[in-house]
């Protein structure tokens, strides 16, 4: 399972690294030190948090006008439900969720489970997965 540090976990959910250390010391955000002694939070647990933190998120998606399939947007694995052909990947980036279906040789060519990084792509009506 993945571990992302604080600046990494700030990144996908942002937030200032101030705001993930303030979440983990108050224990909202499940945290560990590695042995190094730097705080690490686990990737299943960031994907529910990041799960949790976009329900209770009352903004939505920014206002403004679409754009092309420049449209990226990096964020973290919070479900997967794989079938023998197809698979649901359902990603939190900020306060956007983005689902998707692609294949189940495209999840495990990309490795893909939760708490994963990964960017999506969106053109139309298209959704791209890709690891980060």
């Amino acid at each position: 399972m993945p571990s992302y540090s604080i600046g990494q976990a700030a990144r996908l959910l942002r937030v200032s690294s101030e705001t993930v250390r303030r979440w983990a010391d108050t224990g909202q955000l499940p945290m560990r030190r590695d042995g190094a002694g730097n705080r690490m939070i686990d990737g299943a647990g960031l994907a529910l948090f990041a799960k949790e933190r976009a329900a209770d998120d009352g903004r939505g998606a920014s206002a403004g006008p679409p754009t092309s399939v420049r449209n990226a947007l990096t964020g973290i694995v919070t479900a997967l439900t794989v079938d023998d052909v197809v698979a649901q990947v359902e990603i939190h980036s900020g306060p956007h969720h983005v689902v998707s279906l692609v294949t189940r040789e495209a999840v495990e060519e990309l490795g893909l489970a939760v708490g994963v990084t990964v960017t999506a792509r969106v053109k139309s009506t298209d959704v791209h997965v890709a690891r980060s």
